[in-house]
Order: structure tokens, then sequence, then C-alpha cells
């Protein structure tokens, strides 16, 4: 199985937009934008499970992300049996997983139920997100 290396498809609970910083609700701004040349405005799919949300991801190409928020800092999702397992199988696939500041598969654990952000996907898309997310990218 190969992920597509550029999607167009973003997943992410958009309910919690209020609760992101700048850089995450500019980067959600950027995949709502309507700019034809560039294939936007991108497709929005959100299931609520990371399964098959990645799933998804998987065969269309995109970025699934959970970020941290105002509410949970370390993010939400659990490094361990949730970030991991699903970072594996994307970069087997050719994909891209990172917390915005390391590759997942490289956060050492530190406890068991120990909380990650995670964008996950087609390496356009993360590394797009990224570039908003570090404030290196505005418009």
């Amino acid at each position: 199985m190969k992920c597509p290396e550029k999607g167009k498809i973003y997943s992410i609970n958009q309910g919690n937009t209020c609760k992101y910083d700048d850089g995450m609700k500019a980067f959600l701004d950027y995949c709502m934008e309507d700019n034809k040349e560039e294939g936007r405005p991108y497709s929005h799919r959100y299931i609520g499970s990371m399964v098959a949300d990645m799933h998804r991801t998987l065969i269309k190409g995109g970025i699934f992300i959970y970020p941290a928020d105002k509410k949970n800092a370390n993010g939400k999702l659990r490094l361990q049996y949730e970030c991991n397992p699903m970072s594996f199988l994307m970069e087997a696939a050719g994909g891209v997983a990172t917390t915005s500041k390391e590759r997942i598969l490289d956060v050492q654990p530190t406890e068991l139920h120990q909380r990650v952000p995670i964008f996950i996907g087609s390496k356009n898309l993360v590394e797009k997100a990224m570039g908003f997310v570090k404030g290196e990218v505005t418009a």
C-alpha cells in the first residue's frame, strides 16, 4: 500500500477551532480558501474515529490532524497505542507523521498513557500544515 504523496482531503475536528492556536487556524483557512489554481478548497472529512480517518488518508491521501489546543496542551491522542501504530503504518506507506516538533516515531515515551499532538498523512499537506503551525507560512 502506498499513501499518495499529495492529497486534497483534510481531517480534523473543526468544532474545536476556537481552541486552536493562530497557526492551526490559518492552516484551516488555507484549506477552505477558494483557489482553483491550487485545487482548493480541499475536502473536509472527519469521522471522529482515528482508524477510519486514517484508512481514508492512506488510500486517498490528505492529512489527519489532532493538534494540541487550549484544553489539551499535550494533544489528546495516546502515543503508545494510537499515534505510534498509525505512524508506523503511514511511514511504511510513504507518508509522514509528526507532533509538529518531532517525528512521532522518535518521541521517547515517558509514561504509558502519554499524549501527543499528531499531524499525519501525505507529505505535501503535512509539510504545509507545519509551515503554518511554525509561523513560517502566513497565507
